[in-house]
C-alpha cells in the first residue's frame, strides 16, 4: 500500500485481515478459481465447446473484472462477495460461451438462446426428501 500511496489493487490465496493506511481501513479480498472455475466449466457446457481457448480464458477474467463492487463505489472491496458466486458465474459463462463462438470451437447461437442454456445448465443443489423408516 505505501508503494501505490493506496491504490494498491490486493487479492490473495489466503485471507488477510484488513489493513490500516494512513487511516484509511483497506479490505483484503481472498482470490482463488472459485470465482473463475464454475464460469468457464458452466460457459464450455452450456456452448458445447470442443476445447478451452486462450481467449476464453481471458473473456472469463476480464468478464470478473466487469463484475467488480470497484466500477461502482471506490471504497468497495476489488471482488464481489462469494455470496453472489452464482450470478457472477452466470456473466462469466456467457462471456466464455461468447468467446468460444467467436474462437469457432462452439456453434454460434443467439444472445438469448445462450442465455437459456446457461440457465438450464446451471447445476441446483436440490436433494430428494428422504423418510426415514424404522427396521
Amino acid at each position: 500500500m505505501e508503494w501505490t500511496e493506496g491504490k494498491a489493487l490486493i487479492a490473495t490465496g489466503s485471507p488477510f485481515a484488513p489493513v490500516n493506511h494512513h487511516g484509511k481501513l483497506y479490505n483484503i479480498s481472498q482470490c482463488n478459481n472459485s470465482y473463475i472455475f464454475p464460469g468457464i466449466g458452466l460457459g464450455v457446457v452450456a456452448s458445447g465447446a470442443k476445447r478451452v481457448t486462450e481467449n476464453m480464458l481471458m473473456a472469463s477474467s476480464s468478464a470478473l473484472a466487469d463484475c467488480s463492487p470497484l466500477l461502482k463505489d471506490p471504497q468497495a472491496d476489488l471482488l464481489p462477495p462469494l455470496g453472489e458466486i452464482q450470478q457472477v458465474s452466470k456473466v462469466i459463462a456467457f462471456e466464455v460461451a461468447k468467446a468460444a463462438m467467436a474462437d469457432g470451437v462452439a456453434v454460434t447461437i443467439s444472445d438469448d438462446l445462450l442465455k437459456q442454456k446457461i440457465d438450464q445448465s446451471f447445476w441446483k443443489p436440490e436433494y430428494r426428501k428422504y423418510k426415514r423408516i424404522p427396521f
